[in-house]
């Protein structure tokens, strides 16, 4: 599968202003996280992946394989926080261990898929921004708003020396597998140990030929980017708008909810 720096530049959605983009992932994960409803996460969600397959391009397929890693992790985590051991069965399930229960109740459960719902909208609002933009058009929204420029130069470094070690490890990981690396448990261990060696010592590696490299290019402490000139729309702006009056709305019938429940 390739990268997701690889998806942002093959996206459709490329040449839109970075800024537009930016301002509705911050503000639509903004106001999923204020109203921790369900049925403003699911609208955010929907509409996020409809930008990112329909409107972007990217195919479902794809999109779903992307989704998979932090669904497992959000899964795990509302596990353990609905899931308790008491003495004492709950409403929606029990199962006896001994004298104790693995249990749960209705409300545990409702809580829980809510919190798993908003936690899953607010990272396809990230999901978008980030296979829709690339790190330098980011970058330059960030430099824009006066963030700190060593800051900005150390997510560029670290994003890209991200994807360099994902690269090496993965040619490592296919030479360990074609020699048999893994072949049972204990040679598993030692090729585990053996690769994380290898990148350690890599990085060290790489990261000084790095600045080799930036310093033969006249590198004086900054790092200069050319960012591309993308024309703000004004029917982007007014949808972009639209959408996050909508969602402010839901989220002070919510509000206004939940105070006359209290």
């Amino acid at each position: 599968m390739p990268s997701i720096d690889s998806i942002c530049y093959a996206s459709r959605l490329r040449n839109v202003n970075a800024a537009v983009k930016f301002w509705f992932s911050i503000l639509t994960l903004a106001l999923c996280v204020a109203g921790r409803s369900v049925c403003i996460s699911l609208l955010v969600l929907l509409v996020n992946s409809m930008l990112i397959t329909a409107r972007s391009g990217l195919a479902w397929k794809r999109y779903g394989k992307l989704l998979a890693a932090p669904l497992t992790f959000l899964l795990l985590a509302t596990a353990a926080i609905v899931i308790s051991i008491s003495r004492r069965p709950l409403s929606a399930f029990a199962i006896p261990a001994g004298s104790w229960y693995v249990t749960a109740g209705w409300d545990s459960l409702a809580y829980g898929g809510r919190l798993m719902l908003t936690a899953l909208a607010c990272v396809s609002c990230l999901y978008f921004l980030s296979v829709t933009t690339p790190v330098t058009d980011i970058l330059g929204v960030l430099e824009s708003l006066r963030c700190p420029r060593l800051f900005l130069e150390l997510m560029l470094l670290i994003y890209r020396y991200i994807f360099l070690l994902l690269s090496l490890a993965s040619v490592l990981t296919t030479a360990q597998q074609s020699r048999l690396g893994n072949r049972d448990f204990r040679t598993f261990l030692r090729s585990f140990g053996a690769l994380g060696q290898a990148l350690f010592v890599q990085s060290i590696v790489r990261s000084r030929l790095s600045w080799q490299a930036m310093e033969s290019r006249c590198y004086q402490g900054q790092v200069n980017v050319l960012h591309p000139k993308q024309p703000v729309k004004k029917s982007q702006v007014l949808l972009t708008a639209l959408f996050e009056l909508l969602l402010l709305a839901l989220v002070i019938i919510r509000r206004c909810q939940l105070w006359i429940l209290f």
